[in-house]
């Protein structure tokens, strides 16, 4: 791309974000936007009438059926939602600056929005208040209403909401579902090779859930299952025996072991599982 187009095209995006965001403060002032606070006395409750029908979230004052506290779900999810999709998640406040820049480097070398940079502050907020809309002005939405997430909720919070409303599946949502839907197990027993499997789903649950209904891993999904154990135990989520065992065990539904092509020792760094390529299959 030239010089002269990346330069349009950033000052497209900075004057976008601009206004973006003076929109959305406008709109959190004047009470036209949600405010996260309700997360502190109400439950966000995903409500799934069909593959053909946009979900919606309604909120109630009752614990829902089915929510799972924090304190309930595996360390091992944890860790291995956190490495997988949001590495920096205790120390930044809603966003990560880092993941924004390589998403706008990547925006202009391809000429278009390709990359994302949500954090799971912006995946719980995009999950319970947005839509999926494709646009800087929910993007900007998003990205107001994290901030203001991380400062109404705090940390625990925000994941356990996360947790409960997340899509892992055609309409799989909440990790309790989850784990009792692909490992008849509850949340909090998961060991580490279900846990990277239930974050290897993340991305897009739908398609990568295919490993699940053909009773064996993709190659894609073996080699991302064993990224995220990596580096699960490079976080310290894990120790170096259940880094092991989980390298080498197989899940309820993998008859035999799948080669994925990946050459990694135990002692070798992890790379960031990316999504595969929408040709490709899951």
């Amino acid at each position: 791309m030239k010089v002269a187009t990346r330069f349009i095209l950033l000052l497209a995006v900075l004057i976008a974000i601009g206004v973006g965001l003076s929109v959305a403060a406008l709109g959190y002032l004047g009470g036209i936007f949600p405010d996260p606070s309700i997360l502190k006395k109400e439950y966000p409750v995903v409500v799934y009438r069909g593959p053909k029908v946009p979900v919606t979230v309604k909120f109630q004052k009752a614990r829902p059926t089915g929510w799972i506290s924090l304190k309930a779900v595996s360390p091992r999810v944890l860790g291995a939602i956190i490495v997988s999709e949001d590495w920096n998640f205790y120390q930044h406040k809603g966003y990560d600056a880092f993941e924004i820049k390589e998403a706008i480097r990547k925006d202009l070398t391809t000429g278009h929005f390709s990359r994302g940079a949500s954090t799971l502050t912006q995946q719980m907020v995009k999950n319970v208040f947005l839509s999926n809309e494709k646009s800087l002005l929910r993007k900007a939405k998003e990205l107001f209403l994290a901030i203001e997430s991380e400062s109404a909720l705090g940390k625990s919070k925000i994941l356990e909401v996360y947790l409960n409303v997340v899509e892992f599946g055609e309409g799989i949502y909440g990790i309790g579902h989850a784990a009792s839907f692909y490992f008849g197990k509850d949340a909090g027993d998961l060991n580490a090779r279900e846990a990277a499997f239930i974050a290897m789903l993340l991305p897009s649950p739908k398609r990568y859930s295919a490993s699940f209904r053909k009773k064996e891993l993709t190659k894609y999904a073996a080699k991302t299952i064993r990224a995220i154990i990596q580096k699960m135990e490079k976080g310290h989520y894990i120790s170096a025996e259940e880094r092991d065992q989980g390298l080498s065990t197989l899940l309820n539904f993998e008859s035999h072991r799948v080669d994925d092509g990946s050459e990694l020792s135990v002692e070798e760094e992890a790379p960031n599982p990316e999504p595969a390529n929408d040709d490709e299959e899951f």
